[in-house]
């Protein structure tokens, strides 16, 4: 772990227009006019503040608390975020080419199509000098690095050096990580869905619940990477009997025909995606706990009361479906598009009312556009990034949570 002296401990904080001003003058200094200044941000606290679309490129930004910034646009090349505090900030088509982000923090920030050619994302920490001991612990100004719940859609991580990285839950949906350097990486449930890992070295990597859907890897090249629960182009377990298909369309006519015709299914553990589309299918009741049912077309399905716990709807099309009374618990919705869906109380014999439960169910960055969540039970529900407009989350427990 690399480590770097510091004897500064305050971070004092600087107001936009102190920001403004130096990178005028930062902007000055490239554009070699006179009454320019190379931006010095080492230790100061800009967090909140827009540095959008500045050419910073160079800058100093050592230790700096820059959470909840906005980068957007901003040229960020060669710039030195070394044990930097980013979390949340907003870095979408920022260019990062060769920049120094050791040991900085972004857990939460959206990187989205941003440029990371060839920078630096190792572990490391800064340290403070101590007149007794010498060099102290890491200073808490200089959190370690940590890539938890960030978004890198798109982004350019070709030959990038991501070695012994936190980015559990990380967002790497068509990131470009080829001859990318992830030795020991902890990439558990992220999402590297289309993404481009031919050349990476991901040896002791951990891909645990990862999604790796249509991402092009060298062969051989995830051999030595953990990927237990991983979602890969294969449908994991083995071909059950009756087919899966087979046993669906049972169901759904037991339910078209009031129990008349068909059978209830239990499709507990079961890799769901090669069955196809399951646009509009009546699977009221259905149980289909831990169930994969990644990337399908589930537009308009039923699933009143259904048990789903534990499923995976991650990337599905669950417009205008039918949820009510679903038990969702601990379910992944993250990224689902649940645009007019009914996710509200059922009614039940004797005049009851059963709630849909997403107790701990993660729908990060899902779209709920006026999707219906009366009386559901968010507590513990994950909706950072969701879209929850015009969402109906009247009598709704825990939506703070989220």
């Amino acid at each position: 772990m690399a480590t770097s002296s510091a004897s500064a401990t305050v971070t004092p904080r600087l107001s936009q227009a102190d920001v403004d001003a130096i990178c005028t003058g930062h902007e000055r200094l490239l554009s070699g006019k006179s009454g320019g200044a190379h931006a010095m941000f080492a230790w100061l606290d800009l967090s909140g503040l827009d540095l959008g679309g500045r050419n910073l490129r160079e800058a100093d930004f050592t230790g700096a608390s820059l959470s909840d910034c906005r980068f957007v646009g901003a040229n960020l090349e060669r710039t030195n975020f070394y044990g930097a505090d980013l979390q949340r900030a907003d870095l979408t088509e920022a260019m990062l080419v060769r920049a120094d982000l050791r040991g900085a923090c972004l857990r939460g920030a959206n990187l989205t199509g941003a440029d990371l050619f060839e920078a630096d994302l190792r572990e490391a920490a800064i340290s403070a000098v101590d007149p007794v001991q010498g060099m102290r612990a890491p200073l808490e100004a200089a959190p370690a690095s940590g890539w938890r719940r960030a978004i890198l859609a798109g982004a350019n991580l070709f030959r990038s050096r991501l070695s012994g990285v936190n980015a559990v839950r990380a967002d790497f949906t068509d990131a470009i990580l080829k001859d990318a350097k992830m030795v020991r990486a902890n990439l558990s449930q992220a999402t590297l869905a289309s993404a481009d890992l031919s050349g990476a070295d991901l040896k002791g990597a951990d891909l645990r619940d990862s999604v790796l859907v249509g991402a092009t890897t060298d062969e051989g090249s995830l051999g030595e990477a953990d990927l237990t629960g991983a979602l890969t182009d294969t449908p994991s377990g083995d071909k059950p009997e009756p087919p899966l298909g087979e046993r669906i369309r049972s169901h759904a006519s037991w339910c078209q025909s009031g129990g008349r015709e068909g059978a209830p299914a239990d499709l507990s553990g079961a890799d769901l995606r090669g069955v196809g589309p399951l646009r509009g299918f009546d699977l009221t009741a259905l149980t289909a706990q831990n169930a994969v049912f990644y990337g399908l077309n589930l537009m308009g399905v039923q699933l009143q009361g259904a048990r789903l716990e534990g499923a995976d709807f991650r990337a599905c099309d669950l417009r205008g479906a039918d949820m009510r009374g679903a038990r969702l618990a601990g379910a992944r919705l993250a990224g689902a598009d649940l645009r007019g869906a009914c996710l509200g109380s059922l009614d039940v014999p004797g005049g009851r009312k059963m709630a849909c439960d997403l107790k701990d169910a993660d729908l990060r960055g899902a779209n709920l556009r006026g999707a219906d969540l009366k009386a559901a039970n968010l507590i513990g529900a994950r909706f950072a990034q969701a879209d929850l407009s015009g969402a109906d989350c009247e009598g709704a427990r825990g939506l703070a949570a989220g």
